[in-house]
């Protein structure tokens, strides 16, 4: 891509973030934090006990094992 093209790009892209900014002060990030947030807390609602229960049983294996 040749500089001017480049620069084209990067200005366009530069100008409808600072339109987007302005409108709304809620940057990409923050837009897929909230979308992400509810999947998040169901995944660890359905998972994390089951993990965290095999977790500490193979720690106390592995304890007992050692006496």
């Amino acid at each position: 891509m040749s500089e001017m093209t480049d620069s084209a790009v990067n200005s366009a892209f530069s100008s409808l973030s600072n339109t987007i900014l302005s409108a709304n002060s809620r940057t990409l990030d923050d837009l897929v934090r909230e979308m992400h947030r509810p999947m998040i807390k169901a995944w660890l609602d359905d998972n994390l006990p089951t993990m965290v229960e095999r977790m500490v049983r193979q720690e106390i294996e592995r304890v007992t094992r050692r006496r």
